[in-house]
């Protein structure tokens, strides 16, 4: 199964750059979006029903905001937009979406950036340790899980370009770091430093002062599956030619 995880920043923009023969020349199986910022309804649905694919949108409440989207071509078994109605939890941001096969469940999430503000920040990490509580509580029925999206935390200094001078900037911060650890913990797998441990691997990168064109990026977008799965892992791969957005596509091929 080739699995694609992207943060489009915009669907409808990715398009007007050729997202979608981009995506049809991958022949993914699934790809997660993040940051659709549109209802389904304003997009052009039958372009990627073409391709085979069956789509799945949980956009935010807020339009033109956030959003998440799964496109597989293996119909799912199951679907859950946002967390189950028993967790008494609530999504209106639209930031976590689920494709349940058989034996193996795919989480699409979008995680809060916490750089506009304090409020913002705080309200990231309210979220962040709220869907740790919710991840632990899903693996006991859920236990071969792949967590695919935008993280916003770059989790070792060899994940961003200037460590040293990012110590105090949101998105590498100390308990933000502290917390993907403790996330990695609960029995997940980084994909791509399982089989990469290169150093300038980047995933975003600011639209200012040129920061891609010299490669001044950020790694923010993962793959992680649960650990007794890795051996699944035959490929992990991150696709910096895409240019649709100012993330790029991270790419796993798993043996399942």
């Amino acid at each position: 199964m080739k699995i694609l995880t992207y943060n489009i920043n915009g669907i409808r923009a990715g398009l007007k750059k050729g997202f979608d023969q981009w995506l049809y020349a991958t022949q993914a199986d699934v790809i997660c979006l993040q940051e659709i910022k549109a209802l389904k309804e304003q997009v052009p649905v039958e372009l990627f029903e073409e391709m085979g694919y069956h789509t799945y949108w949980h956009s935010a409440q807020k339009k033109g905001y956030s959003g998440v989207a799964i496109f597989s071509k293996i119909t799912p078994q199951n679907v859950v937009y946002g967390y189950e109605e028993e967790t008494g939890l609530d999504d209106p941001e639209g930031r976590v979406i689920r494709i349940d096969f058989e034996n193996f469940s795919i989480i699409n999430v979008y995680m809060p950036s916490g750089s506009s503000s304090e409020e913002r920040q705080q309200f990231k990490m309210d979220w962040n340790a709220q869907f740790y509580e919710y991840i632990a509580w899903l693996k006991q029925s859920k236990p071969n899980l792949l967590i695919s999206g935008d993280y916003n935390i770059c989790h070792k200094p060899i994940d961003i370009h200037n460590p040293r001078a990012n110590i105090n900037s949101s998105g590498f911060l100390p308990e933000e770091r502290e917390w993907l650890s403790e996330f990695i913990d609960l029995g997940f797998v980084d994909t791509f430093r399982h089989l990469n441990e290169e150093p300038h691997n980047y995933t975003w990168w600011s639209y200012r002062s040129g920061a891609r064109d010299k490669n001044l990026g950020w790694r923010i977008d993962y793959h992680m599956i649960s650990e007794h799965l890795k051996d699944h892992v035959q490929r992990a791969l991150i696709l910096t030619e895409a240019k649709h957005s100012d993330h790029c596509p991270v790419f796993v091929e798993l043996e399942v």
